[in-house]
C-alpha cells in the first residue's frame, strides 16, 4: 500500500472529478496549447478556454471555499483520456503519447495542490484501453497512490473519511429521460446496502459515480444519518455522439465536479459546482 494508506484524521475533504477525455478537441487544454509527437502544435479553441476558465475557478476558488482552506484528497473518478474509440475523428491526435501529455498538463498541478494526496480509478476500456493500461500508465507518472496489488490505476476506491465510508468506481447505468435520471442511483445504493447485508460488512456513507457527464444525486435516510449516490459531471463538451442519443440531444453539457466532507456525526455529501453551458445562439428567422 502507499505511504498514505493509512487514514489521516486531518484529511476531511475529498473532492471528486472525471471524465477529462484529455485528447479531445471538445475537452480541456491549457492555454498555452500542447506541443505534438511529431513537432506541431495545437492551440485550444474558444470553447476551450472557457471550459479552461471554469476548471481554474474550480479548482483556485470553489474548493478552497468549500474545504475551509483545509487539506484535501483527489480523486480521477475515469475516462482522463479520450483515447481512440468508435472512429471519432473528434481527437487533437490519435497518438496515446500526446492524449498523455495533455492529460499531465491538465492534472500535474491538481496533484501538487492536494500535496499527493491523489487517486485515479480505471475508465471505460474504449477510451483508456484494455484492462484501462493508458490509464495505469498515466497514474504511475502522475504519482497516484497504488492499491494493494501495486496498481496506480485502481477500479474501485473504498475511502474511510472521519467516521464514515466511500465507494467510488466509474460505471453507473445511464438513462434516456430526465423522469429517471436517479433511478441508477437509488438501485445503486440498494445493491450495495443488499450485499454489505448478507455478507455482515459495513455499507457506504456515500457512493460516486461518473460516466454520465451530468450531476445527479439520491439521498435515503439511515442510521448514520443519510447514505447518498452521487454522479459527478464531465469535463467535455458535447461530441457527435451525445447529439444524437436520447438526453444527450436535448440537454447542454455539463463541467464541474464534487465535494464529499467528514462532518462531526456522519459522512455527508455537501457540496457540488456544476455549470451548464449555454444554449447555440438564436438566429432571427
Amino acid at each position: 500500500m502507499g505511504k498514505r494508506d493509512k487514514q489521516d484524521p486531518a484529511v476531511v475533504n475529498l473532492v471528486v472529478v472525471s471524465d477529462i477525455h484529455a485528447g479531445c478537441r471538445l475537452a480541456l487544454l491549457p492555454p498555452e496549447g500542447i506541443e505534438l509527437d511529431d513537432g506541431g502544435h495545437y492551440s485550444p479553441s474558444d470553447l476551450q478556454l472557457k471550459t479552461w476558465a471554469m476548471w481554474r475557478e474550480f479548482w483556485h476558488e470553489w474548493v478552497p471555499l468549500v474545504t475551509r482552506g483545509e487539506p484535501f484528497a483527489v480523486c480521477v473518478n475515469g475516462d482522463s483520456m479520450d483515447g481512440n474509440h468508435h472512429n471519432a475523428t473528434t481527437q487533437i491526435s490519435h497518438n496515446p503519447v500526446d492524449q498523455k501529455r495533455i492529460a499531465k498538463a491538465i492534472l500535474e498541478p491538481i496533484v501538487q495542490m492536494c500535496e499527493g494526496r491523489f487517486y485515479v480509478i480505471r475508465g471505460t476500456e474504449a477510451h483508456v484501453g484494455q484492462s484501462a493500461h493508458a490509464e495505469e500508465d498515466l497514474a504511475e507518472d502522475l504519482g497516484a497512490i497504488p492499491d494493494e496489488h501495486g496498481n496506480h490505476a485502481r477500479y474501485c476506491l473504498w475511502a474511510r473519511l472521519g467516521k464514515g465510508l466511500v465507494h467510488i468506481a466509474h460505471h453507473i447505468g445511464t438513462t434516456g429521460s430526465m423522469a429517471y435520471e436517479t433511478t441508477a442511483l437509488t438501485k445503486e445504493l440498494a445493491d450495495l446496502c443488499a450485499d454489505a447485508g448478507r455478507w455482515g460488512k459495513e455499507a457506504p456513507d456515500v457512493v460516486v459515480r461518473s460516466h454520465r457527464h451530468r450531476f445527479a444525486q439520491s439521498t435515503l435516510p439511515s442510521r448514520n444519518g443519510n447514505c447518498t449516490c452521487v454522479t459527478t459531471p464531465g469535463w467535455q463538451l458535447k461530441t457527435p455522439f451525445a447529439h444524437k442519443i436520447p438526453g444527450g440531444r436535448t440537454t447542454e453539457p455539463q463541467m464541474g465536479g464534487i465535494l464529499v466532507r467528514a462532518g462531526d456525526e456522519d459522512v455527508i455529501y455537501t457540496r457540488h459546482m456544476v455549470w451548464e453551458l449555454d444554449r447555440p445562439r438564436e438566429v432571427a428567422i
